[in-house]
């Protein structure tokens, strides 16, 4: 009865390790596919910018409110971009979020 007891317990526990492992990684897995939906969605919202004959995309400047193009990054941001200034910040959110002017 005892060894019976100890069984259950042992088994009880490799199911329970078990359950909470499939857990992590089912919570791994689903942040790192949404990880990749969001970054298809910025590359497609990037991709679908005009661009012209160079592949510049063509934006209006937010920083100097003029029509500009530029090449955009490895993380989407206009090559005219310059970290930390808010315009250009706002600028490389809105290419992302595909929500920049064109022209």
């Amino acid at each position: 009865m005892a060894d019976r007891r100890r069984l259950e317990r042992f088994l009880r526990s490799k199911l329970q390790e078990a359950g909470e492992g499939y857990e992590q990684l089912r919570d791994s897995t689903d942040g790192q596919l949404e990880e990749a939906r969001d970054a298809y969605r910025v590359a497609k919202n990037a991709r679908g910018l005009p661009s012209d004959e160079a592949g510049r995309v063509k934006i209006v400047c937010r920083r100097y409110a003029e029509q500009r193009a530029a090449k955009l990054d490895e993380q989407y941001r206009p090559a005219c971009y310059e970290a930390g200034h808010p315009d250009c910040e706002g600028c490389a959110e809105d290419v992302r979020e595909g929500r920049i002017e064109t022209w």
